[in-house]
Order: structure tokens, then C-alpha cells, then sequence
């Protein structure tokens, strides 16, 4: 993407000056003049009254798609390692290199995260891309966005891979759209059309009553958030070599306009974070009302699960919103998903179908949630889920 003053139509009023949250713009000689600072925000080309200011996209005519090679996964880190989501690209990431038969390479931005390129090399990272500056200390999307934006000019990987987390989602679109390139967000799917080299792109669509396959056939690189707790985790291989790469940086923190005062945890009162929970016991709207989420958490109480639920029982008002499984809620992927009362509609299977082991409890023997558990029980849950928690209470003691 490239922004530049025509000088026949520029009459160095200022109005760009003022409206430019960058600092990014001066007047020189009667005309604006456009310097490094300039974030590509666009605000100065809505506000110029005299269409001065020209924003323009690469034509995708113009794209050399065989110019662009390699699988890139975006990291995302925290207290010093890798997080689960980076993890599950790298493993996905894997298996769409080597299926075009080009690298796999990680990009990390922050500070002081040097000892991260191991890691991620480890883990199947082929390079590793290390943009390392005290500014990047902290997420924030415009330098994040400068960084990542430069980068992928200068590198022109064919595949961009984000996790579909709140920093993703705010950093992907941001950079996609600086580049020229088309995103597909939230993916639970991804594969490669090996006759013409294309991403296929598969995520939930309409109210997830369909799953549709996206390609993008002309613009580069080929750019998608997946949603965390959909793929496989690549596995340490500490015997893979170790390429990596520092990135000169250049950023200054007075040009940077959002300043992070303080963190302050978010307390959701969970005992245990259903995300990375191992078991989990959900309730639906068989259980008729809130109070009887009780039989839900006496046996999640029993062994050690966290306690989700449909987006029914949380639109019902029965259990906050911070319970919820499903493709407006959380995506999970224990070893155990107990479901209690859940019909399984589209929705809820897209953020439990990758558990390893699903127990479906529901008392209609036609419930969608049968064809995807590894076990069902067609009965009244209130009688089988107190007995399966006397059962396990006498195992257990």
C-alpha cells in the first residue's frame, strides 16, 4: 500500500497536519509532506477537501504470486514462553510446508524474547524471525502492525498464519488490510489445493449451519486467524537445528500514541480455566433451569473438571457468559467433555468437537450430539448424572 500528496492539488493548509494521530505529517514549502512516521491509518485522505492526499492498493494484476514462498506462523508468547495457540500453528503450520515443499518460519515480536527462538525452532519453526525492541514489550497494534507490515514486504511469505485470540484478531485484519491482502478469520480447517497451490480456508459460516472453503486465488500473502484449540500441538524435537534471524528494528516510543498505564487481571471467578482445562462437564437446556446446574457442578467437583455450558443456558441467564462453549464462546479441547443435557447443535460441536473423549448424556435418543460422542447414554440426566457421581465419589475415595 502505498500514500502520497499530489502536488498540484496540495495547498498546505494543515488540515492533514492536525488530524494525523502519528505525528506523521508536516508542511514544507507550502506542501504536506508525508515522513516514516505515517501509520497508513488513512485519516488524512478523508479529511483533505481537496483530494490531495492518494492512498493506493496494489492492483492485484500486478502480483507475482510465484514471488511469494513459505509458511509463516505469527507467535504469541507469554511470561516467556510460547503460548498453546502458537504451538498448534507451528503443527499446522508444519504439515502445510511440507505439503508445498517450502519452510515453515516463525516470527516473535516483543522484548527480551531471545530465548523464544529455540522454542519455536523445536517445535518446527525451519527460521525464526526475531523482532526484539523495548517498544514491543507489550502488545499494541500500531507497532506491532509497523513491524509485521515491513516484514512481510520485505519477505513475501505465501501463507500467513495468526491465532484467532483477541491480540489476533486485532493485528491480523490491521496488517491484511495494509498489504492489500484478503484475511479469511476464525478457521477451523486448513488445507492445500496442491494443483494450484492455494490455501483452503475452512470456518464456520451463517450462524455455523454451513462451513465454508475459502481460497484466495490472487492476492499474497494468503492470510488466516484459526481459532485456538481446533488444531494439534507440534511436539519438541530438541534434535531440529536452530535458524535464526534478527530483525533490525526501528521504532520510538514518542511515535507510538497508545500508552499502557497499568494491567489489572481480569478475576472471572473460575476455579479453573476452561480453556486449558483437561475435563470438562457441560450443561444445556435439559437442565430445565439455573438451580439444577448443581447436579453439573457436584459432579465436576468430583473429579477435578471445570464447568462449561450451551448458549442457551447463558442467553437463559442460568450461568455467566464465561462458561460458554461453543463458536460464540470458548473452543476447547480436553481429553474428557462430559455434556449434560446438550443436543449439540452445530454451534456448540465447532468449540468441543476436538476432545478426545465425549460423553453425551440426554434423555432423546435422536440428539446430534450421539453421532460425534465417543460414548452415549440415552436416559434422564437427573438420574444418571447423580448416580455417575455417587459411582465415581466411591471410586475416587
Amino acid at each position: 500500500m502505498l500514500i502520497r500528496v499530489d502536488p498540484e492539488k496540495c495547498n498546505g493548509c494543515s488540515q492533514c497536519v492536525r488530524v494525523c494521530p502519528y505525528g506523521g505529517i508536516d508542511v514544507h514549502d507550502g506542501k504536506a509532506v508525508i515522513d516514516e512516521m505515517c501509520n497508513l491509518c488513512g485519516a488524512c485522505v478523508q479529511s483533505c477537501r481537496f483530494g490531495a492526499i492518494i492512498m493506493e492498493l496494489p492492483s492485484r494484476d500486478d502480483i507475482d504470486t510465484s514471488a511469494y514462498s513459505g509458511v509463516w506462523v505469527i507467535a504469541e508468547c507469554s511470561d516467556g514462553a510460547p503460548k498453546k495457540c502458537t504451538l498448534e500453528l507451528l503443527g499446522e503450520g508444519r504439515k502445510l510446508a511440507d505439503a508445498l515443499g517450502v519452510s515453515l518460519e516463525a516470527v516473535v515480536l516483543g522484548a527480551d524474547v531471545g530465548g523464544l527462538g529455540p522454542v519455536l525452532a523445536h517445535h518446527g519453526a525451519d527460521k525464526v524471525y526475531l523482532c526484539d525492541h523495548p517498544v514491543l514489550g507489550h502488545y499494541r497494534t500500531g507497532p506491532y502492525a509497523d513491524v509485521l507490515t515491513g516484514l512481510i514486504n520485505d519477505k513475501k511469505p505465501e501463507i500467513v498464519l495468526v491465532s484467532a485470540t483477541s491480540q489476533g484478531r486485532d493485528l491480523g485484519p490491521r496488517v491484511a488490510a495494509r498489504i492489500g491482502a484478503g484475511l479469511t478469520a476464525d478457521c477451523t480447517g486448513l488445507t492445500i489445493d496442491l494443483d494450484e497451490r492455494l490455501l483452503q480456508q475452512t470456518r464456520p459460516a451463517f450462524g455455523g449451519n454451513l462451513m465454508a472453503t475459502i481460497l484466495c486465488r490472487q492476492a499474497r500473502p494468503q492470510m488466516a486467524t484459526v481459532r485456538p484449540n481446533v488444531m494439534k500441538k507440534a511436539e519438541p524435537d530438541t534434535r531440529r537445528p536452530v535458524n535464526i534471524e534478527s530483525v533490525p528494528i526501528h521504532l520510538d516510543e514518542r511515535g507510538v500514541t497508545t500508552k499502557i498505564l497499568e494491567f489489572v487481571p481480569h478475576n472471572t471467578g473460575e476455579t479453573v480455566n476452561l480453556v486449558d482445562a483437561q475435563i470438562i462437564v457441560s450443561g444445556g437446556r435439559g437442565l430445565g433451569k439455573a438451580e439444577n446446574f448443581s447436579v453439573v457442578r457436584e459432579l465436576a467437583d468430583t473429579i477435578g473438571a471445570a464447568v462449561g455450558a450451551s448458549r442457551a443456558t447463558v442467553d437463559a441467564g442460568w450461568i455467566p457468559a464465561h462458561h460458554q462453549v461453543g463458536q460464540t464462546g470458548k473452543t476447547v479441547q480436553p481429553k474428557l467433555y462430559i455434556a449434560c443435557g446438550i443436543s449439540g447443535a452445530v454451534q456448540h460441536l465447532a468449540g468441543m468437537g476436538s476432545s478426545e473423549v465425549i460423553v453425551a448424556i440426554n434423555k432423546d435418543k435422536n440428539a446430534p450430539i450421539f453421532d460425534f460422542a465417543t460414548y452415549g447414554i440415552v436416559g434422564d440426566l437427573f438420574e444418571v448424572v447423580p448416580a455417575l457421581t455417587r459411582e465415581l465419589k466411591k471410586a475416587l475415595s
